[in-house]
């Protein structure tokens, strides 16, 4: 793609007029886009024409009349070699061109030349295919109300799709013991936790009825020891001597007899 040169400004003369401020007239009476070619309305002839140079911009020198090939003398403008002064905001220029240009275009022209249509939706999937949370209730239901539709599954013989209900509801059946006992395990921790939560409420609740004087009171309470007694914490006292020394004596005898047999060396003769 050739490279797009800017317009040389080869002469130095000008107009002799005050540099023309593009502030000062209409929005769409230039053009100075980034990627385009500057031009202007010349503000003598009212035609349009180039802006010449890089920094230093000028109009680019022109005749009144595009008539001379037919023999019209050649007319120079008052507004050829005028200085131009960019001293507006490009871009906001910019936006505000485009929103104009999208409000001047008719209806039929702003949609797009390829139409889109909304697609059909997809038919529902069978009620053997959807994936949720299988119960043992929902199984049931659902290998029922495809039984009770379905002119192939008769007695014990099941189509593609009854033969999925059904073993699902077989899984489900086997699995449901486990479900029970899982939730009533869930039941149970639900039900300690509440102990739990519940228990500083509780005991709040019974030193509010029982504590304060009645149980200042108990505690002070002198009861009677009562005889045997080593104190109030305790028992009574266990006796220290046996009851009958004379049969305590034998046994004790008779064990010692026991012990001394049992540790006499055996002889073989």
């Amino acid at each position: 793609m050739p490279r797009k040169r800017l317009g040389r400004v080869r002469t130095k003369n000008t107009n002799r007029r005050e540099a023309l401020k593009l502030s000062s007239m209409t929005s769409e009476d230039y053009n100075v886009r980034p990627d385009e070619m500057k031009s202007i309305a010349c503000p003598d002839c009212r035609t349009w024409r180039r802006i010449m140079g890089d920094k230093v911009l000028k109009i680019r020198e022109h005749c009144i009349s595009d008539k001379m090939a037919e023999g019209e003398k050649r007319v120079a403008c008052p507004g050829s070699d005028q200085l131009v002064v960019i001293d507006i905001d490009v871009r906001r220029w910019q936006s505000e061109q485009n929103r104009l240009l999208r409000d001047a275009m008719p209806p039929e022209n702003r949609r797009a030349a390829q139409q889109f249509y909304k697609p059909l939706p997809a038919p529902a999937a069978p009620v053997s295919r959807i994936k949720g949370k299988v119960t043992l209730e929902t199984a049931r239901q659902s290998y029922l109300a495809h039984r009770k539709g379905c002119a192939r599954c008769v007695g014990g013989q099941h189509c593609t799709d009854g033969g999925i209900l059904a073993r699902r509801y077989v899984l489900a059946l086997g699995q449901e013991p486990a479900r029970r006992e899982a939730r009533a395990e869930q039941d149970r921790q639900a039900r300690r936790a509440e102990r739990r939560q519940s228990a500083p409420a509780v005991r709040k609740a019974q030193w509010a009825r029982y504590g304060g004087k009645v149980v200042e009171a108990a505690n002070n309470r002198c009861a009677e020891r009562v005889p045997g007694m080593v104190c109030e914490f305790g028992g009574p006292q266990v006796p220290l001597a046996p009851q009958n020394v004379e049969a305590h004596d034998r046994r004790q005898a008779e064990l010692g007899k026991q012990y001394a047999a049992w540790k006499a060396p055996v002889t073989v003769g």
